[in-house]
Formats: C-alpha cells, structure tokens, sequence
C-alpha cells in the first residue's frame, strides 16, 4: 500500500468509526425512548382544550401534544401511538407500568419526583369560575364554609386549590365533563381551572363569571419515565428546537389558540 492512500483509509476508517457509533447511539435512543418500536404518547383527553388537553376526532387525535408527539416520532424514525386518559393524574399513575414513552402534562414538586421533565412549553394562571347567579365575587367570598369547588382529581390545580382554600370544600372529579355538567346544573360553586379554559366555559355556560384573581401559575412540561437519561436528553432538545424553530407556535395555532401568547421557560 502506498504512503499516499494511508490517509485516504484513515479517512474511510474514521468515518465508518462515526457513522457506527451514531447509529449505535441511535439504537440506544430508541430503545430507552420507543422500546416497542413505536413513540407511545400519553395524552389527556377533554373538550376543554388549550395546551394541555388533545381532543377525540374522527380521524383519531387533536391537540398541541398530539401535533408534538408526531413530530418528536418522525425525528426518532419511528410511528406515533397516542395512550387517552381522562387526566393528567392517570397519566402520572401510570408512569411505572411502561404503557407510555413520553408525555406533555402539567408540572408540580409532587410529579417531579415521579418522573423526569424538559423543558414548560405553557405558563398557564389558575383561578375560579362559579355558578349562575352565585353572590361570589372574589377569593374572600369564595372561601367559605359550606362553598363547593371542583377540580378534576389528583392535578396540579386541584392540589393548589387546596392548599389556597382554609374553608371551601375542594372535590375532585375524574373528568373535566363531569364537573361542566355539575357547574351547568348548579349542584357545585366554582371550579378550579386555567383561565383561559375558564373564558371558554363562561361562553358556553350562561350566567358564570370567572374571578378575576389569580391563586397559581399552573406549568405545563415534556416528561418521560425516571431514569431515561437519554429520552429526556432528546426531549430536552426536541422542545428547545421546537421553541426557537416556530414547530410550537404552528402547534398552538393548529389547534385554536393563534391569540395565545407562548409562555415557555427552556431547560
């Protein structure tokens, strides 16, 4: 061999080196990340809408997390299989029995400590919506002895409507629907939600008045299983990309939310 094409093989041998050792890096990304060959998406399922909330359809799924969820499978090369729960409380609940590979779910201490986060793509202010003809006003006549406030069980708004609340009784239901129907028939006072999904129920139900203070600032976050060093290694990227790219701002405005200002904190 001569000495001219020694650095031409050294070149080849290199770039086999790299291209190997990607595609090895590759596998592993996939196995932690889609270990059935496919990127299971948890998402919650409700008309309420917003960031957090997907939506059943014909055709299968709409949401923020859904149009996410597709784009993240089509970077890894591999199919979207979305996992419906009614809350985000299943979802967390669900997170040891390997049913799911990543989620978009709201963010609190208590989850933090059940699974690992990215970066919160959505700052949502969390208040209160009462009932038709309800003499409450504000927070003060809200929190009282004998008042009924519901919240959808085991979220991050529910377990800061209790902490806020000393005398109001906090219950927590397992659909958003189920509390629409109570606070549409006048069987509770108020219910604990974001704002802005708030505004959209007082459309719908004549009469209701959401408060105009704020007792929470309610984070929603990219998660994936604990201990998934290089799914969230991935996710981590995957949502800075899609926040500096415009990819989260055409998923906000896809699904109804082009007025919506894009409040996100980068990890």
């Amino acid at each position: 061999m001569s000495k001219r094409s020694m650095p031409h093989l050294a070149g080849l041998i290199l770039g086999i080196l790299v291209m190997t050792t990607s595609f090895a890096g590759a596998d592993a990304l996939k196995d932690q990340i889609a270990p059935t060959g496919k990127l299971r998406v948890a998402i919650g399922i409700s008309p309420a809408g917003g960031a957090y909330w997907s939506t059943k359809t014909e055709k299968g799924y709409a949401g923020v997390p859904v149009d996410l969820g597709k784009e993240m499978a089509t970077q890894l090369g591999v199919p979207v299989e979305y996992v419906p729960y009614p809350n985000s409380g299943q979802i967390v609940d669900a997170v040891g029995k390997g049913v799911w590979d990543v989620t978009f779910l709201p963010k609190d201490p208590e989850r933090e400590g059940r699974m690992s986060f990215g970066p919160i793509y959505e700052v949502a202010d969390a208040t209160y919506i009462v009932k038709a003809g309800s003499p409450i006003k504000d927070f003060a006549t809200l929190d009282q002895p004998g008042v009924k406030v519901a919240a959808v069980n085991n979220t991050t708004t529910m377990r800061g409507a209790i902490a806020h609340l000393k005398n109001a009784k906090v219950t927590g239901y397992q659909t958003y629907d189920e509390i629409f129907n109570l606070l549409k028939n006048g069987e509770i006072d108020a219910f604990a939600l974001s704002r802005d999904q708030l505004n959209a129920m007082a459309k719908q139900i004549p009469g209701t008045r959401v408060l105009d203070e704020t007792f929470k600032q309610t984070v929603t976050a990219v998660a994936v299983p604990p201990n998934h060093p290089l799914a969230l290694a991935f996710v981590v990227k995957f949502m800075n990309d899609a926040t500096a790219n415009g990819m989260l701002r055409k998923a906000y405005d896809n699904n109804g939310l082009k007025d919506r200002p894009i409040r996100t904190q980068t990890k």
